[in-house]
C-alpha cells in the first residue's frame, strides 16, 4: 500500500463560503495574526501559551468549533492548537473565544500537513482528526488527508504513548483509515470490541455535521490508535 504525497501540495477544499460580515472580518485580520502559529519550525509549543499548560492536543479541521470549544473550555490546563482552513468556519470561532476569553488555543488557517513537520518531535498529546473530507469518487482518493506519509508526520508529533482519534460517517474512509493504522509500524490500534468505535468518545460532544449525517441515516465510527513507543 503506497500512497502518493506531494509535500507542496495545495490544499484540498473550499477556503470560502459567503462574503464575511464586516465584525467577521475584522476577527480574521484581528484575532488570527495573534493566535496564528509562527511560520517554519517551532522549537517549544508550550511557550506559544500565555498561561502554563500541562500538555498540547491538536485538532484538525475543527469545522464550527463545537468539539475543540468543549474540549478547550473541559481542560483549561491543556493548551490546544485548531486547524480549519475554511475562513468562514475560522471566523465563527474567533469569535466564540473572543466573547468567552478563551486563552489555551492557537490556530493555524492552512494546510495541517505542511504545519506538521515544524512541531517539535514528541511535543502532542494527543491528535484529533474528525469527520475530514471523504473524497469519496476513487479519482478523489489521493486527496484524503490520511496517508501513510501523515500517519509518519503524527507519530513524529505524538509523544509515545500519545493518542490519536479519527472519526466519519462515511465507512469507506473508515476503512481506508484502519487499513492504514494496522499497517502503520508507529501505531496500535487500541478498540478491541464493537462499542468500542461505535460509541462516542467520552465527553463528546456531537457536532452539526453529526447531527445531519445521523439524520441522513449514516453511523458514524469513533477509531482510537495509540502511538507505539520508538
Amino acid at each position: 500500500m503506497t500512497d502518493e504525497f506531494n509535500p507542496d501540495r495545495a490544499f484540498f477544499g473550499r477556503r470560502k463560503g459567503k462574503a464575511l460580515r464586516e465584525g467577521q472580518a475584522a476577527q480574521i485580520d484581528g484575532v488570527l495574526p495573534r493566535l496564528r502559529l509562527p511560520e517554519g519550525e517551532i522549537s517549544d509549543l508550550t511557550a506559544l501559551f500565555p498561561q502554563t499548560v500541562s500538555a498540547v492536543r491538536l485538532e484538525i479541521g475543527f469545522g464550527g468549533g463545537e468539539h475543540l470549544l468543549h474540549r478547550m473550555r473541559e481542560s483549561p490546563d491543556i493548551g490546544f492548537i485548531g486547524v480549519e482552513p475554511f475562513i468562514n468556519g475560522m471566523a465563527k470561532f474567533l469569535a466564540v473565544i473572543e466573547r468567552d476569553g478563551l486563552t489555551n488555543i492557537r490556530l493555524w488557517d492552512g494546510d495541517a500537513a505542511l504545519m506538521l513537520p515544524c512541531l517539535p518531535a514528541g511535543s502532542l498529546d494527543a491528535i484529533d482528526l474528525l469527520y475530514p473530507d471523504p473524497w469519496p469518487k476513487r479519482r478523489q482518493r489521493k486527496r484524503r488527508f490520511v496517508s501513510e506519509r501523515t500517519l509518519e508526520l503524527f507519530a513524529r508529533a505524538l509523544r509515545p504513548d500519545g493518542r490519536l482519534r479519527f472519526a466519519s460517517d462515511i465507512d469507506d474512509y473508515v476503512g481506508w483509515t484502519l487499513s492504514r493504522l494496522l499497517a502503520s509500524p508507529d501505531f496500535e490500534w487500541t478498540d478491541e470490541k464493537a462499542d468500542d468505535w461505535r460509541q462516542p468518545y467520552p465527553g463528546w460532544v456531537r457536532t452539526r455535521y453529526e447531527a445531519k449525517a445521523v439524520a441522513a441515516g449514516r453511523v458514524p465510527s469513533y477509531l482510537t490508535a495509540r502511538r507505539r513507543a520508538p
